[in-house]
């Protein structure tokens, strides 16, 4: 049996080299694209919402867009954007199609590498399957500016491969306990795995500021607290109908009712400074498959 635990990976991982170097060379940053990653702790934060969101307004600006559902199980991030994709990464990763043949266009001329419903074997990789799919997905960040990956609920094999080859994570979360909880444990792994990525927060579906802030006061006495560190707290979704209009719709909330509040605040995270600095020099996959020996 594979030892996926955050030591392990963080044992088996030359990766702070790579990242010692990109220091020195952060003056001449490589031509790939820029890479973040978006997660949650649990399911039901919104995480797809926001993903999708925020691909279609960074694809607004006139960026090329790539945005990939890593969530192989419960994959909707096709659904909200009002997409039919007759390829997703399952077919993908078993070496039906290519990477591009896989891609379909959305709203702005984003593009979306769907993650399927109901893939067992996405949802639970095999060291050999996932350096296979990252081989082919590198080709991927000579084509585009930014790169969103639209990580599945929770801390599986594939999420902390990305984990540790990223520079940019976006935390999803709601204020109740349960929500909190989970996204510190996912904060802690992140950590572990990779002492350098960069996270931000976003709380999302907060029914008011006061709740919201209290919520991050919590997140943060207990990360300062028991890692010594927290991550950048870089918005507030408030709870609001217009995004269920939108998801009934299948167009994103900003496309939808761009004057919504809800709208309004995302595309505050859209215009979070480190997503725009967050290329390294290192192409990304090539960072995962060194994640993964």
């Amino acid at each position: 049996m594979i030892d996926i635990s955050p030591l392990s990976l963080l044992r088996r991982n030359p990766l702070k080299k790579v990242l010692d170097t990109e220091r020195r060379m952060r003056e001449n940053p490589a031509s790939t694209a820029r890479v973040v990653g978006i997660a949650s702790g649990k399911g039901g934060t919104g995480k797809s919402v926001l993903s999708t969101n925020l691909a279609v307004l960074r694809a607004q600006k006139g960026e090329r867009v790539l945005l990939v559902d890593f969530d192989a199980g419960l994959a909707n991030d096709h659904l909200l954007l009002g997409l039919a994709p007759q390829y997703d990464l399952g077919h993908v990763a078993e070496g039906q199609v290519s990477p591009a043949q896989a891609i379909v266009e959305g709203p702005h001329g984003l593009k979306l590498l769907s993650g399927g419903v109901g893939r067992h074997g996405l949802a639970n990789p095999t060291r050999r399957e996932l350096e296979r799919l990252f081989r082919a997905l590198r080709p991927l960040e000579d084509q585009f500016d930014l790169i969103l990956i639209d990580h599945g609920a929770g801390i599986g094999y594939a999420t902390l491969a990305h984990l540790a080859a990223a520079t940019t994570l976006i935390v999803v979360t709601n204020h109740e306990i349960t929500a909190l909880s989970d996204a510190y444990a996912l904060y802690k792994r992140a950590r572990m795995v990779n002492p350098e990525l960069h996270v931000g927060m976003v709380f999302n579906r907060v029914p008011d500021t006061a709740t919201a802030d209290a919520a991050w006061q919590r997140f943060r006495d207990a990360s300062r607290r028991f890692l010594g560190t927290q991550p950048e707290h870089i918005g507030i979704v408030p709870a609001d109908s217009a995004v269920t209009a939108s998801v009934d719709a299948r167009t994103p909330v900003c496309l939808h009712n761009p004057g919504s509040w809800s709208a309004r605040a995302l595309a505050e995270v859209a215009r979070w400074n480190r997503i725009d600095t967050s290329r390294s020099v290192t192409p990304f996959y090539e960072r995962a498959l060194r994640a993964l020996r």
